[in-house]
């Protein structure tokens, strides 16, 4: 979980691989609406993300016991908790960096429908892990090697790999 730029597909994809589980990226799942409206700078709302949770959550729910990495912003702890309900064993790594960091790497990013100018929003729509939810933070102000050799770290201390 994270903002857009936070390196989500990068660790996941990495992840699903080293665990050799089945990847899903929550990009796959907006409906074409909610991608024209990101892409206008029109940030999403509640009603626009239920259709694209209900899809990941059949998704999830679909691949209960068998384990399966979904990379998805799920800046709001109702939106874990729907998710949450699809699998009950779900684990959140939540790749955090600062607003700076992560606008630079957006600026440097391409041929994605999230413009940049969106990620104001997601910071201010961002609630970070709270008591209850089983998940950690890693930080993303390192390298991608370190921020992978972090996520695998903290992933074995928590027992999820």
């Amino acid at each position: 979980m994270g903002v857009s730029g936070s390196g989500k597909s990068t660790v996941g994809e990495w992840l699903a691989q080293v665990l050799d589980l089945p990847f899903a990226d929550a990009d796959d799942f907006h409906p074409q609406r909610n991608i024209e409206k990101m892409s206008a700078g029109t940030p999403l709302d509640d009603a626009d993300r239920a259709p694209w949770l209900e899809a990941m959550a059949d998704w999830l729910g679909s691949r209960t016991g068998s384990g399966a990495v979904l990379v998805c912003s799920a800046l709001k702890r109702r939106y874990r908790d729907r998710l949450r309900q699809a699998s009950e064993q779900l684990f959140f790594v939540h790749l955090d960096g600062s607003y700076e960091l992560i606008a630079e790497r957006l600026a440097g990013r391409s041929g994605h429908f999230m413009p940049p100018s969106l990620l104001r929003s997601q910071f201010e729509a961002l609630e970070p892990l709270g008591r209850g939810e089983r998940g950690v933070t890693v930080s993303v102000a390192g390298s991608p090697d370190e921020t992978r050799a972090a996520v695998r770290s903290a992933l074995t201390r928590a027992g999820v790999c």
